[in-house]
């Protein structure tokens, strides 16, 4: 499985953007996908998370009420909607995806190359 990132950009504090983390492979459908993000000096973070199914989802705390995973198994994508932006929103994300057996573990099998997100105040 490879997998695609894509839709960040520049924007400014309250603007929204859409990413979108395209997948190769017959078993994306299978699949949990998160949106993680590492902004510099800190820590990669688990931002959101979904199941195969798509009908549950977690999100991070700091983005609670603000960001939306959904994902189109039929177009092997899976998206985060991001509104409300802050400054602190600012970073490289990343999208991955594996296995439930793999995942419940803490483990994503597969990576997206990374998308930045800059916010300006």
């Amino acid at each position: 499985v490879q997998l695609q990132a894509s839709g960040g950009g520049l924007v400014q504090a309250g603007d929204s953007l859409r990413l979108s983390c395209a997948a190769s492979g017959r078993t994306f459908s299978t699949y949990i996908m998160g949106w993680f993000r590492q902004a510099p000096g800190k820590e990669r973070e688990l931002v959101a998370r979904i199941t195969w199914s798509g009908s549950t989802t977690s999100y991070a705390d700091s983005v609670k009420g603000r960001f939306t995973i959904s994902r189109d198994n039929a177009k092997n994508t899976v998206y985060l909607q991001m509104n409300s932006l802050k400054p602190e929103d600012t970073a490289v994300y990343y999208c991955a995806g594996g296995p439930p057996v793999r995942v419940v573990t803490g483990v994503y099998d597969y990576w997206g190359q990374g998308t930045q997100v800059t916010v300006s105040s």
